[in-house]
């Protein structure tokens, strides 16, 4: 399995008293001016780069960024001009090995010539080491923030991806006059190193004309939950279904998960260590209205006759609009959302849940709300020496062949194995 630390890069100060009442939400509507120090920035985003070299350096498979806007709970922007320092850095110190899992540039917000541009400049700066992510992105960084008509979401999304695809790979000059995007003469410089181009990665939650999507398109899907394993039994079941509808494989490289993931030397302090991050993750941070996440006219018609006619469980899964205030950490822990404990509990936890989904490649948040720099370190260092090297080796007596990851980065090299052993 591949393992990937993927990165929030949150705002990791926000007051004890924080979201006050009133506040509608804590993406868009949070006033700068009153909870945000470009001071701590500084050390929030270098942190947070630091934090992910130094999973590269301990043998993680891929590094991972995102984007959104005009919030506390991730503040990647851009998450290319994040992708170019970490390919530079990992380059520069031979880490080699890992992947640059861009998760990614939304390209329905984004003129997709700029993507392709910035995606293929990763790939050359990294020597081949991109996949790229290409998420449709959430209704309130599309829409509300980037003024996007939710009507228009997909299409636009749709039509950039082909355009990229055709970018990368055209051997002519040609021209592109589509529905949203006119371009007179398209010729991009540079290429990417990867042959005939990056693979491609799509980050989405329980649309299901996302998975379609992704299976006539063979592309691999992420399902970004906030809700842990247990939670996306319903989803990736009727993920694997359609799959086999269409006439695919049931190879676990095809399916990739988010997991908020926290080790200490035992269960109890990793309770104890990591309970108020957890709230401070699930209360501060996640404090927005479904209105937002998707507006009206953002989920196409075949999406919401799957949700409506697949019960109130599915439903239910992964909705943001449900009060989340009255649980506390344990209760989180309890119900998986995140996966807390020793290094015993969570290797269990983590392997049993990538067999029941199916997933081949694995997403690792070491790093969530209010963590400070220092205890995520010692996270990330211990999920490396007692975790990493259990997971990596799942599925590899199962002779799936992982055409979705870069090509000279599907066999762990002996180095690498030292770096997860050491």
């Amino acid at each position: 399995m591949k393992v990937t630390l993927f990165h929030f890069m949150p705002y990791r100060d926000l007051p004890a008293a924080f979201p006050p009442k009133g506040l509608a939400s804590s993406w868009v509507d949070t006033p700068w001016w009153e909870y945000g120090d470009a001071n701590k920035v500084t050390d929030y985003y270098n942190w947070s780069l630091d934090e992910l070299v130094l999973a590269a350096r301990l043998g993680f498979d891929g590094i991972g960024t995102n984007e959104h806007h005009q919030n506390p709970y991730g503040f990647m922007c851009n998450p290319n001009l994040f992708g170019a320092t970490l390919a530079k850095l990992t380059r520069d110190q031979g880490l080699d090995h890992v992947a640059l899992v861009q998760l990614g540039a939304t390209i329905s917000s984004t003129p997709p010539i700029r993507v392709a541009e910035e995606y293929a400049v990763l790939d050359c700066m990294s020597g081949g080491r991109l996949i790229a992510g290409l998420p449709t992105g959430l209704g309130n960084d599309v829409s509300i923030s980037y003024g996007v008509t939710p009507m228009e979401h997909r299409e636009r999304y749709r039509e950039g991806i082909d355009f990229m695809l055709k970018a990368w790979t055209a051997k002519e000059f040609f021209a592109w006059n589509g529905k949203y995007y006119q371009y007179p003469k398209v010729n991009l410089w540079p290429r990417p190193v990867q042959d005939p181009h990056p693979p491609v990665l799509i980050p989405g939650g329980v649309s299901s004309s996302t998975w379609d999507y992704c299976h006539e398109h063979n592309f691999p899907y992420a399902n970004l939950s906030y809700f842990g394993g247990k939670s996306a039994e319903q989803i990736m079941d009727r993920f694997w279904d359609r799959a086999a509808d269409k006439g695919k494989d049931a190879n676990p490289y095809r399916a990739a998960f988010l997991q908020i993931v926290a080790v200490a030397e035992t269960d109890q302090k990793a309770e104890e260590e990591y309970g108020k991050h957890v709230e401070y993750f699930y209360h501060k941070l996640l404090h927005l209205p479904t209105g937002y996440i998707s507006p009206p006219g953002n989920a196409d018609y075949k999406s919401l006759l799957n949700i409506f006619m697949s019960g109130k469980n599915l439903m239910q899964v992964g909705d943001l609009s449900i009060d989340l205030k009255p649980f506390k950490a344990k209760d989180m822990i309890d119900k998986e959302f995140v996966v807390v404990g020793s290094p015993a509990t969570v290797r269990e936890k983590l392997a049993a849940m990538a067999k029941r989904l199916n997933i081949g490649h694995l997403m690792v948040a070491l790093q969530f709300g209010s963590m400070p720099h220092e205890q995520t370190k010692k996270n990330i260092e211990l999920f490396a020496r007692e975790v990493l090297p259990h997971l990596q080796d799942l599925w590899e007596d199962q002779k799936w062949e992982n055409e979705w990851w870069p090509k000279r980065l599907r066999k762990r090299t002996a180095r690498q194995r030292e770096m997860t052993t050491a």
